[in-house]
């Protein structure tokens, strides 16, 4: 039997994703786009969780790569990829003002 105040597991799915727009930095790439993490009680997980948890590669989406090398390169553009921790030069929160 449920409780009244159970919620059905769409609304909690959507409820308990966190997302925040980072930059990247890699040897060779620039990275922007979006991460996301499950919310953990009532405080969201911070960026450095990704960076000391036990997984070794962070999942960005709705992302835009350009190559350090070849700045004028047309931007890719990637609706997923999974990038290895080791590669991660910086990773900052992006603010688009």
């Amino acid at each position: 039997m449920y409780e009244e105040n159970n919620v059905d597991e769409s609304s909690s799915f959507i409820t308990g994703i966190w997302s925040e727009k980072v930059l990247v930095i890699t040897k060779d790439y620039q990275i922007k786009g979006k991460v996301f993490m499950p919310k953990t009680g009532r405080k969201n997980r911070v960026l450095s969780d990704i960076l000391n948890g036990a997984k070794r590669f962070v999942a960005i989406k709705d992302c835009e790569v350009i190559h350090r090398e070849f700045p004028n390169r047309k931007a890719e553009s990637h609706e997923f990829l999974q990038l290895n921790l080791n590669s991660i030069i910086l990773l900052r929160p992006l603010n688009d003002d």
